[in-house]
């Protein structure tokens, strides 16, 4: 079918031999924040994405489209720092907001949370994940960070917010710990995060693990991008407890090799900020504006609020203290 027309116009101005002939291809789903198409060309396929200004989830969540400049200069930057661990950014067309990006064919390519969602669970898939994370956000750590700061407000707008506090408004018990939370990150200036590292956004390919959807690109404290990864490690295995201890192996493969590459602070104040924030990420996914759509009141929701109350109340220092609290807690709300 037809492209929509800025995605069409963007395509014939900035991609070579696209030619003036009406520019077709196929919508893809899985996304909630932007239009996103295959587009078929003569000499192949690529990815084009535009910003969403209202994100495509039950509530009223919108959002300035300006945030797909602040994609399209971090991929840039990861392309630079690490080649391959992110999707390749061909051009950017300001005038519509629309970014074009190399095609990875899914059939070489699988999204990491369909993988794992399917029981294909490979701790040393995670592993690199997180030593792919490290090596950007050591990269981007030596930085000029000024330079992002006008990306802060859609990072907060995108993630702080709609995560913590409204997760703060929903559990008014919990709201000084979690605002304090969000008031660091507020002001965070450590590297460049790239602020949605979950596995949907993931791609598996035969070179190693590839990033896609940095929306949410900010200068920020990298605990958080580790955190709100090793999160879903957890929550998948409230969803599916058969799984439970390969997801536990994977969550400590990921971590483990991040904080191996950790060279721009000290590691421990990094894995304890991450230990931190993990729960408050976790609840939020249950009682935040985005609740993860595996988990319901019937299962899993009841266990992920108890596990993370407990860890907001009292908060471990170790992401292997985490684990393992988080284990014990989940399996007695199933007992």
């Amino acid at each position: 079918m037809e492209v929509p027309a800025e995605i069409a116009d963007a395509v014939r101005r900035l991609v070579p031999g696209a030619g003036p002939e009406a520019v077709r291809g196929v919508p893809l789903t899985g996304g909630v924040s932007s239009d996103v198409w295959r587009v078929d060309l003569p000499d192949g396929p690529v990815c084009a994405k535009r910003a969403l200004e209202k994100l495509k989830v039950s509530g009223d969540w919108r959002v300035p489209t300006g945030r797909a400049a602040w994609e399209a200069r971090w991929l840039a930057l990861a392309g630079e720092l690490l080649p391959g661990a992110a999707c390749g950014l061909r051009a950017y067309d300001e005038r519509n907001g629309v970014l074009i990006l190399e095609w990875l064919d899914p059939a070489d390519h699988p999204v990491w949370k369909e993988r794992l969602s399917a029981g294909d669970i490979d701790p040393a898939a995670a592993g690199e994940v997180g030593r792919r994370l490290a090596a950007l956000h050591a990269g981007a750590a030596r930085c000029e960070l000024g330079e992002w700061e006008a990306a802060r407000p859609l990072f907060d707008a995108l993630r702080i917010d709609p995560y913590l506090r409204v997760t703060a408004r929903r559990h008014p018990a919990l709201a000084p710990r979690l605002d304090a939370l969000a008031a660091g990150l507020g002001t965070a200036a450590i590297t460049v995060v790239h602020g949605d590292v979950s596995p949907k956004n993931i791609l598996l390919g035969p070179d190693g693990p590839v990033l896609l959807d940095a929306e949410c690109a900010s200068p920020g404290d990298p605990a958080f991008d580790l955190a709100f990864c090793a999160n879903h490690l957890l929550l998948k295995a409230v969803w599916h407890p058969a799984d439970g201890a390969r997801l536990a192996e994977a969550f400590h493969a990921l971590a483990g090799a991040y904080l191996d590459g950790v060279d721009w602070e000290p590691r421990a104040d990094l894995e304890r900020r991450a230990a931190a924030l993990l729960p408050a990420l976790a609840l939020a996914r249950a009682d935040g504006k985005s609740p993860v759509e595996y988990l319901t009141e019937e299962n899993g929701r009841p266990a992920v609020r108890r596990a993370a109350t407990g860890l907001l109340e009292r908060p471990p220092s170790t992401l292997a203290e985490l684990a393992d609290r988080w284990a014990a807690t989940t399996e007695e709300n199933r007992t």
